[in-house]
C-alpha cells in the first residue's frame, strides 16, 4: 500500500503541455488584459512545440485556462519546464517575451515576471536580455 503512495505518478504528455501553456498563459494574463493577440500565439506555440492539430492545440489551451486559474504559484509551471533541455527553456522565454510585446509594451510586472521565471530555469540575465531583444526589434519592425 505505501508504494502505491509513494509512486510517483506517470505525467501524460497532455498534462506536460498543460502545465507550460498555463505558464504563457499566467504570462499573459500578469498585466490583467489577456487579449485574443496573446491566445493565438499561446495556441501556435502549442502546436509547434507538440507538432499537434489546432484542435488539440485549442483542447489543451482550454484545460490550461483552468489549471492557470486554480494555481496561485508558477513555481508548478516552471518545475515542468525546468525538466527539459536549456534550449526549450530559452524557447519558452522567448514565447513569453512575444505575449509580453504582443500590445506594444512591456511594463514592469511583465519584465517582472520573466525575470522570476528566469530565476526558476536558470536563465542567465545576459540570454534573457539577447532574446527581449530580438523579439523587441521584430515588433518594432512591423
Amino acid at each position: 500500500m505505501l508504494k502505491k503512495f509513494f509512486k510517483k505518478k506517470k505525467e501524460s504528455p497532455e498534462n506536460k503541455n498543460i502545465l507550460f501553456a498555463a505558464l504563457l498563459i499566467h504570462a499573459a494574463k500578469i498585466d490583467e488584459n489577456y487579449t485574443d493577440t496573446e491566445k493565438k500565439i499561446i495556441k501556435k506555440a502549442i502546436m509547434d512545440l507538440n507538432e499537434i492539430s489546432s484542435e488539440k492545440a485549442e483542447n489543451i489551451l482550454k484545460l490550461a485556462e483552468e489549471k492557470e486559474k486554480e494555481s496561485n504559484q508558477i513555481i508548478e509551471f516552471t518545475k515542468e519546464v525546468k525538466k527539459y533541455s536549456m534550449e526549450f527553456r530559452l524557447k519558452i522565454i522567448e514565447i513569453i517575451w512575444k505575449i509580453v510585446y504582443s500590445d506594444g509594451t512591456s511594463d514592469n510586472y511583465e519584465s517582472n515576471l520573466i525575470r522570476r521565471i528566469c530565476g526558476l530555469l536558470y536563465i542567465s540575465d545576459k540570454d534573457n536580455g539577447i532574446i527581449k531583444m530580438k523579439v523587441q526589434n521584430f515588433y518594432n519592425k512591423t
